[in-house]
């Protein structure tokens, strides 16, 4: 076979389902033939031009699939392994690697603008019927029999990024925690939150169906923006304000809101994107005086980071699958790219099967 499907990105606005040359292994490298994979916001800010990706790119970053070719000096695997890889593929053996900074790898061109190697980003990526993974020996990550695709498919980028949020806080046990933005990351950074021992979790959306899963992935309070005055509201909730807030959507307004609602010491941790300027409002940061910390985090990728979130899942602490609201075809993709960036039918996460 020497050829497959996969999703190419030709320009804003512009994906075709094409026919094009099927990858192989060289040294160090692995093929996998793609089982599940998604539709993420990312790929959206691509789709629209807001992201700088080369037109003739596969795009897509979360991939499970099963292995079909290894290249050589590849050890533990073997063709046929079912394996998840996670959205950035880190090298494991460069300074930020080796100091514990996978996400901000220094291998591959293009690296500079999204840390690591990413799946649709910087490399072909997993919206097609075969991927190629670099750096295999670093990033595939076995998955457990007893665990299905569609257990394991978020893992690799939205559920690594939402706990990564709370992890970067470091949230103690007791702490109160707002999480800005219920969307797919939002509401992995409420179950991160949960995870890591909060006491009180608030999340925070305007649509009704987001607000509902926040309460089922684990929030105590839900705020809709478009009935309350949330910094207010916090206040009330929290007395002196929240010990962490979570900033998931990447807009000026969810940013600062975030960090009205800190008390004096909090700390603030980012997930968005941001594009344009943001601006820090002098008085939303106590003049600089209030002892804030802001932290932020790209997603952590590597086997080792998988195999502890799918150990999660495997020991029933998490359930992502009600975040996958839909699934589609490989040969319908652009139809769910339409209902994703619609945000139509109640839709949170898109399933692709090639």
């Amino acid at each position: 076979m020497t050829q497959m499907r996969a999703t190419v990105f030709h320009g804003k606005d512009q994906i075709r389902v094409e026919e094009i040359e099927r990858p192989h292994a060289g040294v160090g490298q692995a093929v996998i033939r793609v089982t599940l994979t998604t539709i993420c916001g990312t790929d959206l800010h691509i789709l629209r031009g807001e992201y700088p990706v080369q037109p003739g790119l596969v795009i897509g970053h979360e991939p499970v699939g099963v292995i079909d070719e290894l290249g050589e000096g590849v050890t533990g695997y073997k063709v046929g392994d079912r394996v998840l890889v996670g959205a950035i593929t880190p090298c494991g053996q460069c300074r930020a690697c080796l100091s514990g900074h996978l996400s901000q790898c220094g291998h591959g061109e293009g690296y500079e603008a999204l840390g690591g190697w990413r799946f649709g980003n910087t490399i072909n990526g997993a919206q097609a019927e075969y991927l190629l993974v670099p750096y295999a020996q670093a990033n595939l990550a076995k998955i457990p029999d007893e665990l299905t695709d569609e257990q394991v498919v978020l893992l690799a980028d939205i559920a690594s990024t939402g706990f990564s949020g709370a992890e970067s806080a470091q949230i103690k046990i007791g702490d109160a925690v707002v999480v800005f933005a219920q969307g797919p990351i939002g509401l992995c950074a409420t179950a991160g939150a949960k995870l890591m021992g909060a006491a009180l979790i608030i999340g925070v959306d305007g649509d009704d169906e987001r607000l509902r899963m926040s309460r089922q992935m684990g929030a105590d309070v839900v705020l809709d923006y478009r009935a309350c005055d949330v910094i207010s509201e916090v206040k009330k909730l929290t007395r002196d304000g929240a010990d962490v807030t979570i900033e998931a959507l990447g807009t000026q307004q969810t940013f600062e809101s975030a960090l009205r609602c800190l008390r004096p010491g909090g700390t603030l941790s980012s997930l968005g994107v941001y594009s344009g300027k943001l601006q820090m409002p002098y008085d939303a940061f106590s003049a600089g005086l209030g002892d804030h910390r802001i932290v932020t985090t790209l997603c952590p990728g590597g086997k080792e980071r998988m195999r502890r979130l799918m150990e999660i899942v495997r020991r029933g602490r998490v359930d992502l699958t009600p975040l996958l609201t839909h699934t589609f075809p490989l040969d319908e993709i652009v139809e769910a790219y339409q209902l994703f960036g619609e945000r139509r039918d109640g839709v949170l996460k898109v399933a692709i099967k090639p």
